[in-house]
């Protein structure tokens, strides 16, 4: 996943040490396997590249976390939508690292048509097709999913009290033995420093944060952030500048940021609270935006 994973966790009865992190390791290769886009040979880079209307089956894992894409993309109106491959390529998010302004140009004027309404999933049977051409990225869901599952690996090990983390998305389960619960700082919005905004404690779930002050591009003054606004076929300008959710599954958290972050906070504090969540905002003041920055509003598909 290009990052680092952590395991935190009290066992003073396990000895076996070594067996615990080898099979931390095989949880994260197992996601990365088969949902990286940096690994043409992964069970996600084959869909992408499989044809229309054509059955393709799914390992378990990746069935788990489209049918909870897809599932979020449908009650975020389609602010999350994992079908937004080709945007993340073309603005240089990539493998490549390329920015294309040709296919950026093209993209923007395309017809959106969300991933939850081009995939048709079928759970019992692991296998997905598609209706339509579309470019599947689970940046913003993988890495949660990866947390759950390394938890899965400690609790399968009667585990009970950890913290567990891959590039600052967090799940944690039973405090600490003293009974207190797990300390978390929920970063300032700052590039180029490290410095807490505030701390959230946290004892059994997980915590996750979107934002747009790590991964960027910059075109003539303005701030391009790594974050894909589906509703304009663009990386998101002006959204707020960080979204932290605390939920119970990270897989859950880590789509919710992102889903939130493009939404906004008015918009996203009332999903937030249809769906139960805990979210919190964090804006900066806002700039102006010059036309020349607004890509080509897209029609929408239904």
């Amino acid at each position: 996943m290009g990052t680092r994973y952590s395991a935190v966790f009290f066992a003073p009865e396990v000895r076996d040490h070594a067996n615990i992190r080898s099979a931390l390791q095989a949880a994260v290769d197992a996601v990365d396997a088969q949902m990286s886009t940096w690994k043409p040979d992964s069970d996600l880079m084959r869909f992408n590249r499989a044809p229309l209307e054509v059955w393709f089956d799914l390992p378990v894992h990746l069935c788990t976390v489209l049918a909870a894409a897809l599932e979020i993309g449908r009650l975020s109106g389609g602010a999350f939508d994992i079908g937004v491959g080709d945007l993340v390529s073309a603005w240089g998010f990539g493998s490549t690292g390329r920015l294309d302004e040709a296919r950026i140009t093209g993209a923007a004027s395309a017809a959106r048509v969300p991933a939850h309404l081009c995939l048709e999933l079928d759970r019992e049977q692991h296998r997905v097709r598609k209706h339509r051409e579309i470019t599947l990225d689970l940046s913003g869901i993988a890495k949660g999913f990866g947390v759950d599952q390394l938890a899965e690996v400690l609790t399968s090990h009667g585990i009970g009290h950890y913290l567990v983390s891959i590039d600052g998305e967090l799940r944690a389960s039973g405090g600490k033995p003293d009974g207190s619960p797990w300390r978390i700082a929920v970063e300032r919005p700052e590039t180029g420093h490290r410095q807490a905004e505030g701390v959230l404690e946290l004892t059994d779930g997980a915590v996750a944060t979107s934002g747009d002050y790590r991964h960027f591009v910059e075109l003539e003054g303005i701030r391009y952030a790594h974050t894909m606004d589906p509703r304009r076929r663009a990386p998101l300008v002006d959204g707020p500048a960080a979204v932290t959710v605390m939920a119970e599954t990270c897989m859950a958290a880590d789509a919710w940021a992102t889903a939130l972050l493009v939404l906004g906070p008015a918009a996203g504090g009332d999903v937030a609270s249809r769906q139960g969540l805990e979210a919190l905002f964090i804006d900066r003041p806002r700039i102006s935006v010059p036309d020349s920055a607004r890509l080509p509003t897209p029609t929408m598909e239904d």
